[in-house]
């Protein structure tokens, strides 16, 4: 448990410090809570193992998308909406993973 907890801390430390990069201040901020919710739902043990890797990929998707849209210095207000979009949808997943009656 322990091992699991501090792989989990070190997780959270990585993800806080390539968020620091991103030049999105909303999407980083909402990057945060995202990663925040799939947290709270592996301490519940609401969250399987399959789904924690799922969820963290999206996670990863988007923070991919995200280094990508800014690599030119500027965010359209298309690649801002698309952005958003994909946070939209890795929220309800987040959502619906935590409320599938599944559990650890």
């Amino acid at each position: 448990m322990k091992r699991l907890s501090a792989m989990l801390i070190a997780a959270l430390a990585l993800a806080a410090f390539v968020n620091i990069a991103s030049a999105t201040p909303r999407v980083e901020a909402r990057q945060v809570r995202q990663h925040a919710r799939i947290h709270q739902g592996v301490r519940s043990g609401e969250l399987t193992r399959g789904e924690i890797h799922r969820l963290r990929a999206g996670q990863r998707h988007i923070r991919r998308v995200d280094r990508r849209t800014e690599f030119d210095g500027r965010v359209t207000p298309r690649e801002r909406m698309r952005l958003e979009r994909l946070q939209d949808r890795q929220s309800r997943a987040i959502y619906r993973l935590k409320h599938n009656g599944r559990s650890r």
